[in-house]
């Protein structure tokens, strides 16, 4: 039988509500940063629902006053607007690194799936562009994100940076190579809609759809295109084949530098190759010193 592991909670469960005048911000909010739009969408989603999401305090030695962890940004709208009191969470431990530096960042599909939600939920698309203070077909433009993308390009690029006018482009091919771009991007960690724009440049005819046909050839020839869409499925094989072979490779380098490692800490060894192969001696000693895979040594 396994020995369950005891979770330790960052918060105590419950949210209390403090005055606001007890509570020391760690830092200013500058000029610049309450005139950035998302301060400016913060403090008009406060004004509209109110705190959503509670600060995060630490209490102090006195009793009497709190330490703040999370929440700047909240905490000096709240101050602005002459609020009293704010709920918080109260954590146990003095520690402001996990609540502002693991924080993920809403990317375009998490936005969309969220606006869903939302309206699933029986909100407004005009309430949800107030509180976000953005403009109504801002939002139905990512309501209507993923309109024409298959599901299975959904959940590759579920987690990555790819933005409105990269699914714009994916949306001009069928779905076989909605996937294969997907695939692509993913590989390359390249998620710009001109590396989208790029693959559908390369995609032929037969793969687009029709709206997307004929295609805006801007002066590029049909060889030229043709060359292209080898050269595009000549890569494709190409991070096939890596992607197959990329973690036997490492590997088996790993293996290769802990044995050159155990080779250098031999002195006659050492001695012998400074007598007689000075070049590969230099080579084995750059070799043994990398700290990473990925660190190039200088020439």
């Amino acid at each position: 039988m396994t020995s369950k592991k005891k979770i330790h909670f960052a918060c105590e469960s419950r949210v209390q509500s403090i005055a606001i005048s007890s509570i020391l911000p760690l830092h200013r909010i500058s000029p610049s940063t309450r005139k950035s739009k998302k301060y400016l969408s913060i403090s008009a989603s406060i004004q509209k629902l109110g705190i959503i999401e509670p600060l995060v305090v630490f209490p102090q030695e006195n009793g009497k006053e709190f330490l703040l962890l999370d929440g700047h940004v909240r905490y000096d709208i709240l101050m602005d607007s002459g609020e009293k009191n704010v709920d918080c969470l109260i954590a146990l431990e003095d520690e402001a690194f996990t609540y502002n530096h693991k924080i993920n960042r809403l990317n375009a599909v998490q936005e969309h799936f969220m606006i869903m939600k939302a309206i699933n939920n029986g909100v407004s698309e005009d309430t949800i562009a107030a509180a976000l203070n953005v403009n109504i077909a801002n939002i139905r433009e990512k309501k209507n994100l993923l309109n024409g993308i298959c599901p299975e390009v959904v959940q590759l690029l579920r987690g990555k940076q790819a933005n409105a006018d990269t699914f714009r482009q994916l949306r001009k091919a069928k779905a076989m190579r909605q996937i294969e771009m997907a695939e692509l991007m993913c590989a390359t960690t390249n998620y710009s809609a001109r590396y989208a724009n790029f693959l559908i440049a390369s995609t032929p005819e037969d793969q687009l759809i029709e709206s997307a046909q004929p295609k805006e050839n801007n002066g590029i020839s049909q060889a030229d295109l043709a060359r292209m869409e080898r050269e595009m499925e000549s890569i494709t094989r190409d991070f096939k084949q890596i992607e197959d072979t990329h973690g036997k490779n490492t590997l088996n380098l790993v293996i290769v530098i802990g044995y050159l490692k155990k080779l250098l800490n031999n002195a006659r060894v050492v001695r012998y190759l400074a007598s007689n192969y000075q070049e590969l001696l230099d080579e084995f000693q750059k070799l043994s010193e990398l700290k990473s895979l990925s660190e190039e040594t200088k020439s």
